[in-house]
Protein backbone atom coordinates (compact mmCIF):
# COMPACT_ATOMS: atom_id res chain seq x y z
CA UNK A 1 0.00 0.00 0.00
CA UNK A 2 2.87 2.26 -0.05
CA UNK A 3 3.37 5.04 -3.09
CA UNK A 4 6.54 5.17 -4.19
CA UNK A 5 7.47 8.81 -4.61
CA UNK A 6 9.02 10.75 -7.52
CA UNK A 7 11.39 13.51 -7.50
CA UNK A 8 8.08 15.62 -9.02
CA UNK A 9 5.64 14.09 -6.75
CA UNK A 10 4.54 15.17 -3.19
CA UNK A 11 1.37 13.35 -0.94
CA UNK A 12 -0.27 15.00 1.89
CA UNK A 13 -2.54 12.56 4.97
CA UNK A 14 -6.12 14.56 5.06
CA UNK A 15 -8.71 13.39 8.08
CA UNK A 16 -12.11 14.22 7.20
CA UNK A 17 -13.91 16.23 9.66
CA UNK A 18 -17.51 16.61 10.41
CA UNK A 19 -17.15 20.05 8.54
CA UNK A 20 -16.28 18.50 5.44
CA UNK A 21 -19.01 16.50 4.84
CA UNK A 22 -22.75 17.62 3.46
CA UNK A 23 -25.71 16.57 4.67
CA UNK A 24 -25.60 13.22 3.25
CA UNK A 25 -22.62 12.35 5.49
CA UNK A 26 -20.00 12.47 2.51
CA UNK A 27 -17.15 15.31 2.19
CA UNK A 28 -18.86 17.92 0.13
CA UNK A 29 -17.86 18.20 -3.63
CA UNK A 30 -16.46 21.71 -3.22
CA UNK A 31 -14.33 20.53 -0.30
CA UNK A 32 -12.00 18.34 -2.35
CA UNK A 33 -10.94 21.45 -4.21
CA UNK A 34 -9.26 22.80 -0.69
CA UNK A 35 -7.62 19.40 -0.47
CA UNK A 36 -5.63 19.79 -3.62
CA UNK A 37 -5.01 23.02 -2.76
CA UNK A 38 -3.45 21.96 0.45
CA UNK A 39 -1.47 19.68 -1.07
CA UNK A 40 0.42 21.67 -3.31
CA UNK A 41 0.87 24.15 -0.90
CA UNK A 42 3.06 21.71 0.94
CA UNK A 43 4.67 20.84 -1.92
CA UNK A 44 5.46 24.75 -2.72
CA UNK A 45 6.64 24.61 0.87
CA UNK A 46 8.93 21.62 1.05
CA UNK A 47 10.54 22.67 -1.57
CA UNK A 48 11.33 25.84 -0.10
CA UNK A 49 8.83 28.71 -1.16
CA UNK A 50 6.65 29.70 1.35
CA UNK A 51 3.36 31.49 -0.09
CA UNK A 52 3.44 34.98 1.53
CA UNK A 53 7.23 35.27 1.05
CA UNK A 54 6.79 35.09 -2.59
CA UNK A 55 4.11 37.54 -2.34
CA UNK A 56 6.38 39.80 -0.57
CA UNK A 57 9.68 38.88 -2.81
CA UNK A 58 9.52 38.78 -5.55
CA UNK A 59 6.11 40.31 -5.66
CA UNK A 60 4.21 36.92 -7.10
CA UNK A 61 1.18 34.24 -6.46
CA UNK A 62 -0.04 31.28 -8.09
CA UNK A 63 -3.42 30.92 -8.85
CA UNK A 64 -5.59 28.34 -10.39
CA UNK A 65 -6.37 28.59 -14.33
CA UNK A 66 -8.44 25.80 -14.47
CA UNK A 67 -9.57 22.23 -13.06
CA UNK A 68 -10.74 19.11 -14.37
CA UNK A 69 -12.08 16.68 -11.75
CA UNK A 70 -13.64 13.19 -11.75
CA UNK A 71 -15.16 12.36 -8.69
CA UNK A 72 -15.03 8.48 -8.64
CA UNK A 73 -16.08 7.73 -4.83
CA UNK A 74 -17.24 9.58 -2.15
CA UNK A 75 -14.73 10.31 1.17
CA UNK A 76 -16.77 9.64 4.57
CA UNK A 77 -16.28 11.40 8.40
CA UNK A 78 -13.59 10.29 9.91
CA UNK A 79 -11.76 8.66 7.07
CA UNK A 80 -8.03 9.34 6.63
CA UNK A 81 -7.21 9.94 2.83
CA UNK A 82 -3.29 10.62 0.83
CA UNK A 83 -3.93 13.75 -1.00
CA UNK A 84 -0.75 13.60 -3.85
CA UNK A 85 0.52 16.05 -7.37
CA UNK A 86 3.00 15.05 -9.53
CA UNK A 87 3.99 17.78 -12.03
CA UNK A 88 3.50 16.90 -15.23
CA UNK A 89 5.06 20.13 -17.29
CA UNK A 90 6.28 23.07 -16.26
CA UNK A 91 6.04 26.24 -19.05
CA UNK A 92 7.39 29.77 -18.50
CA UNK A 93 4.40 30.99 -16.53
CA UNK A 94 2.29 28.00 -15.68
CA UNK A 95 2.64 24.87 -13.97
CA UNK A 96 0.29 21.82 -14.40
CA UNK A 97 -0.49 19.17 -12.09
CA UNK A 98 -1.80 16.18 -12.26
CA UNK A 99 -3.41 15.05 -8.83
CA UNK A 100 -4.59 12.64 -6.94
CA UNK A 101 -7.09 11.86 -3.78
CA UNK A 102 -6.80 8.42 -2.57
CA UNK A 103 -7.99 6.10 0.70
CA UNK A 104 -6.01 2.81 1.60
CA UNK A 105 -7.74 -0.39 0.76
CA UNK A 106 -5.97 -3.61 1.14
CA UNK A 107 -8.54 -5.42 -0.70
CA UNK A 108 -7.82 -4.41 -3.69
CA UNK A 109 -4.93 -4.94 -5.62
CA UNK A 110 -2.78 -2.04 -5.61
CA UNK A 111 -4.00 -1.29 -2.11
CA UNK A 112 -5.56 2.18 -3.10
CA UNK A 113 -9.30 3.27 -4.01
CA UNK A 114 -9.14 6.17 -6.34
CA UNK A 115 -11.60 8.96 -4.61
CA UNK A 116 -10.67 12.12 -7.24
CA UNK A 117 -8.32 11.84 -9.88
CA UNK A 118 -7.98 15.88 -12.18
CA UNK A 119 -6.10 17.75 -13.47
CA UNK A 120 -5.02 21.38 -12.44
CA UNK A 121 -3.42 24.15 -13.86
CA UNK A 122 -1.74 27.04 -12.14
CA UNK A 123 -0.32 30.57 -13.32
CA UNK A 124 1.99 32.90 -12.23
CA UNK A 125 0.66 36.56 -11.59
CA UNK A 126 2.21 39.61 -10.45
CA UNK A 127 0.41 39.79 -6.88
CA UNK A 128 -0.06 43.58 -7.54
CA UNK A 129 -1.92 43.44 -10.58
CA UNK A 130 -2.72 40.19 -10.53
CA UNK A 131 -1.60 40.15 -14.28
CA UNK A 132 0.32 36.90 -15.77
CA UNK A 133 4.33 37.07 -15.45
CA UNK A 134 6.91 34.57 -15.74
CA UNK A 135 8.14 32.37 -13.12
CA UNK A 136 11.24 34.28 -11.64
CA UNK A 137 14.04 32.38 -13.07
CA UNK A 138 15.61 31.08 -9.88
CA UNK A 139 12.39 29.10 -9.28
CA UNK A 140 11.87 28.10 -12.51
CA UNK A 141 14.83 26.36 -12.81
CA UNK A 142 14.74 24.68 -9.33
CA UNK A 143 11.16 23.20 -10.49
CA UNK A 144 12.24 22.14 -14.10
CA UNK A 145 14.89 20.08 -12.25
CA UNK A 146 12.40 18.33 -10.70
CA UNK A 147 10.95 17.19 -13.38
Amino acid sequence: MKHEQKPNAFTLPVRIYYEDTDAGGVVYYANYLKFLERCRTEWLRTIGHDQADLMRDPGIAFVVRSVSLEYLKPARLDEMLTVSLEVERITRSQIFFRQHIRRANPAVENGWDELISGKIQIVCVNAAKMKITSIPEPLRTQLEAIQ
